[in-house]
């Protein structure tokens, strides 16, 4: 990807001051009726595929010797808050303790396999993007809907309802945000390489950290996480990271120079 597509005028044109657009929030009445039926089950049909793909991705993790405790659907399609951008987020339960003792290096070998599959395959469930991920089985559900594709029922089931977002937090939240994006391009067009890198690795961690307090506190319509799905919606996330790449790659590359040339 190239850097020069991002442009300032594009990130004004992308999220305007005080006028970020939440209609795809909006709650349905009913579940996603192509992944659920009239009675809140998955079709059979959705079910036999998920497992499909989750038995062929664990399979290339090589731990043959743990078990699946669960393989489940997460995220806005378990959800009444399903939208055009939505995802089908499966998520594989083992416990990390039988793979290895170390867990947090467990975690980075299943955070880099699961980045290498969702690169290299193409998957969709009904028109949606398959993601996979592998979770630990002792960490807590944050989502309000869970759906046992192993089993064939509801974790979590999601309640019917209108849910309130403040608008005007998630705005001021995102608009923050763009202003620092903003600020670290104007960095790298400044050539200063290492302060953009630096700047964008505590912006992700901010980000992180933002969106995890507001799943803490009020779960996923909390105006943190409502910031940061809108962030990703329009690609600013995306954006980030390839400033993150470029200016890596400019600060390690070398230039030969024209004295030399003429030589």
């Amino acid at each position: 990807m190239k850097i020069n597509r991002l442009k300032e005028q594009e990130v004004n044109d992308i999220i305007e001051k005080e006028s970020v657009d939440l209609s795809s929030f909006k709650v349905k009445d009913t579940l996603n009726p192509k992944i659920f039926n009239e009675e809140d089950h998955m079709y059979p049909e959705v079910r036999r595929r998920l497992l499909m793909i989750a038995d062929d991705f664990f399979e290339t993790l090589d731990i043959a010797w743990v078990d699946i405790d669960d393989i489940i659907l997460t995220g806005s399609l378990a959800n009444y808050n399903w939208s055009k951008f939505s995802d089908v987020d499966i998520h594989i339960l083992v416990d990390y303790e039988e793979v290895d003792d170390n867990v947090e290096l467990v975690r980075e070998y299943f955070m880099s396999k699961k980045n290498l599959w969702n690169e290299k395959h193409d998957i969709t469930i009904k028109g949606y993007d398959v993601e996979l991920y592998v979770q630990d089985t002792e960490e807590p559900h944050v989502s309000s809907g869970v759906y046992s594709v192993m089993y064939g029922g509801w974790v979590v089931q999601p309640e019917k309802g209108a849910k309130t977002i403040d608008a005007q937090k998630v705005g001021q939240k995102v608009n923050n945000i763009v202003d620092s994006i903003k600020h670290i391009y104007r960095m790298y067009k400044e050539e200063d390489y290492d302060k953009t890198i630096r700047s964008i690795k505590t912006l992700k961690e901010k980000i992180k950290k933002m969106r995890q307090s507001g799943l803490d506190r009020e779960g996923e319509y909390s105006f943190e996480n409502i910031a940061f799905k809108v962030l990703r919606r329009t690609e600013m996330l995306d954006k980030i990271s390839e400033i993150e790449t470029k200016a890596y790659d400019n600060s390690l590359t070398l230039v030969e120079s024209i004295k030399y040339l003429k030589n």
